[in-house]
């Protein structure tokens, strides 16, 4: 009982570290609205909301129409280069979604490199104007349609030849079993991809400011940069949560309370079927053009700024950055992946039915957009600084405003969830019987832990502390709000760039942005159907 109670109390105390968010955002609101509140509400509110329901219906179907169409090809028919096709089309969220914007404007905006290949030929282009709420939609759709595609192929990859058999049985051809088996039985998956990729819309700033868009997220940042109100900045960092959680329930309403599993479901998979001819070039198709207009163009459009104004003194310097970002992402992801193991297991070992269920309260946090977690620490911390130095004298400003724990703590806060939720999967699926058998050879919890679970949970581990590392390379918000001040990274020197309209020097740190992220997404699909032939 008293080891019980050690660790429910252990996990309570660190559940209450990681909700300071929720507890100084709260404090925010109870301290009413900023001097600004009425200038907002009545010139800029409804394009927040307007503008951020267009591009969440935008992004959300283009997402779908790539994601499903390709994860679609790529699990149903065998097509030449099947496999690299298949990595590749992960690779587009490599690419931050305000680089995105600054490429594709770079390519077919006025002056771009589309219109001067144009006037070499003869031709007498202009460009196309593509800095508005459109054009923002076709960027955000090129970088976040992955998480669709991973979703669906993951689904679609799971369906058993029994089922597909049965249908044939029934005469359905495969366009029928596409639309109404295959896809409605993919729905869940489906939602939690586009579930994703409306929390990124939402949570997008980069882009959004570049293009001149209003939504929440940049009204937010001009609140409290533009009109030094930082009150306002909280109450709009609040009406954007309470969007981001109708969009979430409706989302989720709309997969009805149907069931989607399947009797067979751990069948053999479906048999790939050969295309040939025009069936072969439309397939083909399908997965290149996204892997074209995603991935190929926005690289080449980088090499043509880096490559004639590349010099020495500049890559130095950007590779003192490079390594400044590389630093701080790694100590944020192994800190993150310690703290989800910490709570994954001293959660498992109290007995209290209340504290188990604490830490899903505990990774939310990744379905918050990142300047609301920037926001929240940052107003909240002025009542905690003001607290120590009235009571105890201490001087902590710097530890808050500008400070490198703040910013760690932040990261970890906002990427607990892509750490937690994989190591909770592979610890239910590995069982209790190793640490069974460990506790009756009279080790303790914490031997065991180091000693058996944690060396048997580390590719995993590793997987965890690659996947938060990339996202703290790409995260701009959280960064721009709460950064050292003698720190910079890869995203906010390319942001700042371009921002002043100098994009052949934000392209060399963006490149090396891309470049690693890039590699690490590439090397994690790699090894993942590495590990799944070996297994077959």
């Amino acid at each position: 009982m008293r080891d019980t109670s050690a660790w429910s109390v252990a996990t309570l105390a660190l559940v209450l570290i990681l909700s300071i968010p929720y507890i100084a955002f709260a404090s925010g609101l109870m301290a009413g609205t900023g001097h600004k509140w009425g200038h907002l509400t009545t010139y800029f509110l409804n394009k927040f909301f307007i503008n951020s329901v267009i591009l969440i219906i935008g992004v959300g179907f283009i997402s779908c129409l790539l994601g499903i169409s390709t994860a679609w090809v790529i699990s149903r028919y065998e097509i030449p280069g099947r496999k690299v096709w298949g990595i590749l089309l992960y690779l587009p969220l490599a690419i931050p979604t305000y680089i995105m914007a600054y490429i594709y404007v770079g390519l077919v905006g006025y002056g771009g490199t589309f219109v001067k290949l144009g006037q070499l030929v003869g031709t007498n282009a202009s460009g196309i104007n593509i800095m508005n709420i459109y054009g923002l939609i076709w960027v955000l759709s090129l970088s976040l349609f992955p998480y669709v595609y991973a979703a669906a192929r993951a689904s679609f990859s799971k369906r058993p030849a029994a089922l597909r058999e049965t249908a044939t049985l029934l005469g359905a051809s495969e366009s029928k079993y596409f639309f109404s088996i295959a896809l409605p039985m993919a729905r869940p998956a489906v939602i939690g991809g586009l579930l994703l990729v409306c929390m990124e819309v939402l949570n997008d700033y980069g882009a959004a400011k570049y293009f001149g868009i209003n939504t929440f997220t940049t009204g937010i940042f001009r609140s409290w940069t533009a009109l030094r109100d930082l009150q306002s900045a909280v109450y709009l960092a609040g009406l954007l949560i309470a969007f981001a959680i109708v969009v979430t329930v409706l989302i989720r309403l709309s997969r009805g309370r149907k069931s989607f599993a399947t009797a067979s479901a751990s069948g053999k998979p479906a048999k790939r079927i050969k295309l040939s001819g025009r069936k072969r070039l439309l397939a083909l198709l399908v997965v290149a053009l996204p892997i074209f207009f995603g991935l190929i163009l926005p690289v080449i459009q980088l090499f043509s700024w880096v490559i004639p104004a590349f010099d020495g003194p500049s890559f130095v310097k950007n590779l003192w950055i490079a390594i400044q970002s590389l630093s701080v992402a790694a100590l944020a992801a192994f800190l993150t992946v310690i703290t989800a193991i910490v709570l994954l297991y001293f959660s498992k070992w109290n007995d209290l039915a209340l504290i188990k269920r604490l830490p899903n309260l505990s990774t939310v946090g990744y379905a918050i957009p990142g300047a609301m977690i920037g926001i929240a620490l940052f107003s909240g911390g002025r009542y905690f600084v003001d607290f120590a130095a009235d009571t105890f004298g201490w001087r902590i400003g710097y530890l808050v405003y500008g400070g490198l724990p703040i910013l760690i703590y932040a990261y970890i806060f906002r990427f607990l969830a892509v750490a937690y939720y994989p190591l909770e999967a592979t610890s239910l699926r590995l069982g209790n019987q190793l640490a069974e058998a460990s506790y009756t050879l009279g080790k303790s919890k914490l031997d065991t832990l180091w000693q058996i679970q944690i060396p048997v949970l580390k590719p995993a581990i590793w997987a965890a502390v690659v996947l938060v590392f990339i996202d703290t390379l790409k995260e701009l918000p959280l960064t721009l709000i709460l950064k050292p001040y003698d720190i910079d990274t890869l995203a906010l020197v390319a942001y700042n760039y371009a921002e002043e309209e100098q994009m052949t020097k934000a392209a060399l740190p963006a490149l090396m942005l891309v470049s690693v992220v890039g590699l690490l997404s590439f090397l994690i699909e790699w090894s993942k159907n590495s590990t799944s032939k070996n297994k077959r």
